[in-house]
């Protein structure tokens, strides 16, 4: 088993599809599929992926503008081209756009999946050499490249954007007691929509993700705001 990496695969031949996804399934990965670009950039915009293995020629919007759309969103999920084109202008124009890499039609099977894991292997030692410490606490760590909240032993685990921010601000001054009113001036501005029950009730919903007991990480200073604990 692959430890539950999931892969969005795009591909517009039904057959090929089939049988690229059933081979991903059998070695363990858990595949989600579209058949055209807007279904792939509405895909990977709204869910967690590890990778997304991308065919080029697909209808609405081909490979090259969802890979380019993707990382002008700051998507920086994984990204492997298929093509039947195999020219040098076309490796580079989409190794330029963001893919990490990219293989021609026909190809083995055998040779995707060893590509796969060869692709997933260096964005885990990427996000482990760019995660320093200051953003790691007991299982959890906080990739800031990607915006996203890791658990080490289950994967992605999913934030609203302010909850992220929230967490990030609160780790970035972690052992320091902040006041609500900092919190607030910090992390949501001039919104004037936000109160400081509004502020109580995101610690809440935040310490419902990364705490097993109540305290755990986000320690509360009775009269006064929060304080993220520099250990346990």
């Amino acid at each position: 088993m692959k430890n539950g990496h999931r892969i969005l695969l795009v591909e517009d031949d039904p057959t090929l599809l089939r049988g690229v996804s059933d081979n991903f399934r059998n070695r363990g990965y858990r595949v989600e599929t579209a058949m055209d670009g807007e279904r792939a950039s509405d895909l990977a915009l709204r869910e967690e992926f590890d990778l997304i293995v991308l065919d080029v020629m697909i209808p609405k919007v081909n490979g090259y503008e969802v890979c380019r759309y993707l990382r002008g969103e700051n998507c920086r999920t994984p990204i492997i081209f298929l093509t039947a084109r195999n020219e040098e202008s076309d490796l580079l124009l989409g190794l330029g756009l963001g893919a990490d890499d990219y293989m021609t039609k026909p190809f083995s099977i055998r040779e995707l999946l060893a590509r796969i894991e060869a692709v997933l292997r260096r964005a885990a030692n990427e996000r482990s050499a760019t995660a320093g410490d200051s953003n790691r606490f007991g299982r959890f760590f906080l990739d800031t490249a990607s915006r996203k909240l890791r658990d080490e032993e289950t994967g992605p685990v999913k934030l609203s954007p302010k909850e992220y921010e929230l967490l990030s601000f609160l780790l970035e001054k972690r052992g320091t007691a902040l006041s609500r009113e900092r919190i607030m001036d910090e992390v949501w501005g001039h919104d004037c929509r936000v109160t400081m029950r509004s502020i109580d009730r995101f610690v809440t919903q935040l310490r419902k993700v990364i705490e097993t007991r109540h305290g755990e990480w986000i320690e509360t200073i009775r009269e006064y705001g929060y304080r993220f604990r520099p250990e346990l």
